[in-house]
């Protein structure tokens, strides 16, 4: 698949309708395809015609070599491997059922791994391979065990691959409390060992200088660390950090191998502030000159961390939405900052003159890209909506995003954007499961001023822009009709649009205001009067936030005021209403307004009950008006006069003075008042002829002990 000097860019590689080997769908779809990219976008002709074996049927995984050498796939009953550069079938691995391909740094060994297993005997079948396919002079692609350099037994698919350095020289591999050195020809002997006691995960640097960095999380008390050795010097680590709160690391060298980035991260967050737990970062050197904790401006959590392709800087996207993305340099001080945006995501180009800063996922799929050569200036912005691959081509000139599977199954397919922002390619696929550039030194491409030339868009990106519908009106957030035609509060707004900055009050279902934006609201009770914060009453008028109110709810609200106002002088003046018997006669709704809330309710529920009772008892020939006696009747009553002298009573002691009405005997006196009124209460229903329970019984009985108890106080009723 050689590179021909009028392309601009290397050649790309798609896995399409990529699927488990008991799925069953057309074959004829299931293919892996080969195409160059700009100008041709052609199918590689070489691919299709010298391959003798079409990679088609169940497909599981294909990869490049990182050099860009080889490129291989692995189907049911074997793996192939074909040279890249002219599409020749290079060595045939028969190994069924791989999960996981991978090469050397220089291609000089394909390593695979499948799931594992166990013999007839119990014992677990070493189902990590490496197979050598570089071989001298040898035209049989065929290759069998012979070619097996090495075999171990992987039971984890998480970090099956060994880990090499970049000259091939060794290769490592963790077991338990040790990492494992091999020299790369000699995979049978264990050539040394690194014991660290609980080790949980390790790197190697990719530079010249041999150095590895291994990871022990939290154990017993201690705190979690991080260890950089350097090879074959296993005496005592170069360099160290401790911390706590690290669960597990991410740990990422530059491409010098001086410097090493540890994403430290729990499972999770104590102060529940964030869903995913809490993140640190921690900046270390090499050669243990400097190590340093990397603190950043803006609470949240740290979405991404690259390093610049010259290893002197490193971006660090991190922060609640609107996140915050910032430069650091190799002493982790601050250099630039980007603006606030829902971004996730930072890419630098492979020269590091630009970088791509984007939202994917479960944000919108925008990309901003900047020129670092221009003062940080902004180029362009890329919408890329449901891309969930994207990467920059080795010339640094094209960005390809693509929509693939399982993630999302539908509009899968594949665009190459231009720097400067253009679409330059677009092709729509029923599945798509893999794709990448084909990989290559940035050093075999010149550094060129790629914006001042623009290359023509191809035949496809120009009918992908005819048929996409523009929106005639921008669709934004869904507002209420009461909130329609108004100004939206800075509440509801995000940082990056003038809103308030997000705070954290260690809830993750709630914030401190609305959407957990703002001040922290302070407890209210329902039905209790507004108290300024001065202690005083709130002030009648408009108040602030008014102006987001209509007309008629200021109106209402005015009213509200108004109304308050007056029921707190009437109580200031202790003004009571004069109740005699011709009102109560003529209104008797004012007898039961006299009453405490829970007895208006419980009375309420008493009538109903005894209301439903009535109407299931059956109809005698009695009249109506026997059962259900006129209000006129009852306001001539003895137990309506004791309701009117209760009402008088209770008139009495609302108009007492502050001092008395707080005493403990005033207290009494109104407690006991009350059990009179419930007495009274039910001799009017058993007077009506209700069915009474027992304790109601046993309270009527009580009245005259009530009534001493009052005498001894010094209440009379008259």
């Amino acid at each position: 698949m050689a590179v021909s000097t009028q392309f601009a860019c290397p050649p790309l590689v798609k896995l399409s309708n990529l699927i488990e080997c008991y799925a069953i769908l057309d074959r004829t779809s299931k293919t892996v395809g080969l195409i160059n990219a700009a100008p041709l976008y052609d199918p590689f002709p070489d691919f299709q015609r010298q391959v003798s074996i079409k990679p088609e049927g169940n497909l599981r995984c294909c990869v490049y070599s990182p050099c860009g050498r080889y490129f291989a796939w692995a189907s049911p009953d074997s793996v192939t491997v074909v040279d890249a550069s002219v599409g020749r079938v290079v060595a045939i691995l028969f190994a069924p059922n791989v999960y996981e391909l991978g090469f050397s740094p220089l291609g000089t060994f394909v390593i695979t791994w499948q799931r594992p297993s166990k013999d007839d005997n119990g014992d677990a079948i070493k189902n990590l391979k490496v197979w050598r396919v570089a071989v001298e002079g040898d035209s049989n692609p065929d290759v069998d065990e012979l070619n097996v350099v090495g075999r171990f037994v992987q039971k984890s698919q998480t970090g099956w691959n060994l880990q090499y350095t970049y000259d091939e020289r060794y290769c490592t591999r963790a077991v338990t409390n040790e990492i494992q050195f091999y020299q790369s020809q000699n995979l049978g002997t264990v050539w040394n060992r690194l014991h660290v006691e609980g080790v949980a995960d390790f790197a190697g640097s990719p530079g010249e200088n041999h150095s590895i960095a291994v990871f022990v999380p939290e154990r017993k008390g201690q705190p979690a660390a991080v260890k950089i050795f350097s090879v074959p010097n296993f005496d005592s680590p170069v360099s160290q950090k401790n911390f706590f709160k690290g669960d597990k690391v991410q740990l990422k060298w530059n491409n010098e191998g001086t410097s090493l980035i540890v994403l430290a991260q729990t499972e999770v967050d104590k102060s529940g502030k964030n869903y995913y737990g809490e993140m640190t970062l921690y900046l270390l050197s090499a050669n243990g000159g400097f190590d340093s904790r990397i603190e950043l401006d803006k609470e949240g959590p740290i979405y991404d961390v690259t390093w610049s392709p010259n290893s002197k800087e490193f971006g660090v996207v991190y922060g609640f939405v609107p996140a915050k993305t910032t430069l650091f340099n190799a002493r982790a001080v601050a250099t630039h900052s980007f603006a606030l945006g829902p971004r996730n995501t930072i890419l630098f180009s492979p020269h590091g003159r630009f970088v791509l800063v984007a939202g994917f996922g479960n944000l919108a799929g925008q990309m901003d890209i900047y020129d670092l050569e221009k003062d940080h200036q902004k180029i362009c912005t890329i919408e890329a909506s449901n891309a969930s691959v994207c990467e920059w081509s080795p010339d640094g000139r094209y960005i390809l995003t693509a929509t693939t599977s399982p993630r999302l199954r539908v509009d899968n397919g594949v665009r190459i954007w231009h720097v400067g922002g253009g679409l330059m390619y677009n092709q729509d696929l029923q599945e798509l499961y893999h794709v990448t550039w084909r990989p290559q030194s940035p050093a075999s491409h010149p550094v060129e001023d790629s914006l001042n030339i623009t290359p023509s868009p191809h035949a496809s990106a120009l009918t992908y822009l005819g048929n996409v519908k523009t929106p005639s009106k921008p669709a934004g957030a869904y507002r209420p009709p009461g909130a329609r035609g108004q100004v939206t509060p800075l509440a509801f707004k995000r940082e990056d649009e003038g809103g308030a900055a997000y705070v954290s009050n260690g809830s993750l279902s709630l914030g401190f205001g609305a959407n957990g934006f703002g001040k922290p609201r302070k407890r209210a009770i329902p039905g209790a009067e507004v108290v300024a914060e001065d202690g005083g009453l709130p002030a009648v008028g408009n108040a602030e936030g008014d102006e987001n109110l209509s007309k008629a709810a200021v109106k209402n609200k005015k009213k509200r005021e108004a109304k308050k106002a007056k029921e707190v002088a009437d109580k200031a003046a202790g003004l009571t209403p004069e109740l005699d018997a011709a009102t109560l006669a003529a209104r008797p709704s004012l007898i039961s307004s006299t009453r405490s809330p829970e007895r208006k309710d419980r009375k309420t529920h008493e009538r109903n009950r005894s209301k439903a009772n009535f109407e299931a008892r059956p109809r005698s020939g009695q009249g109506q008006n026997d059962q259900r006696p006129s209000t006129a009747r009852n306001a001539s009553s003895p137990a309506f006069g004791n309701v009117k002298q209760r009402v008088q009573e209770s008139s009495d002691l609302t108009s007492m003075s502050p001092d008395s009405a707080g005493s403990p005997q005033d207290k009494k006196i109104r407690a006991l008042l009350k059990k009179l009124r419930a007495i009274d209460d039910l001799k009017m229903r058993r007077a009506r002829g209700e069915k009474l329970e027992g304790t109601q019984v046993k309270k009527m009985d009580t009245e005259d002990c009530v009534r001493r108890e009052l005498e001894a106080l010094g209440w009379s009723d008259e």
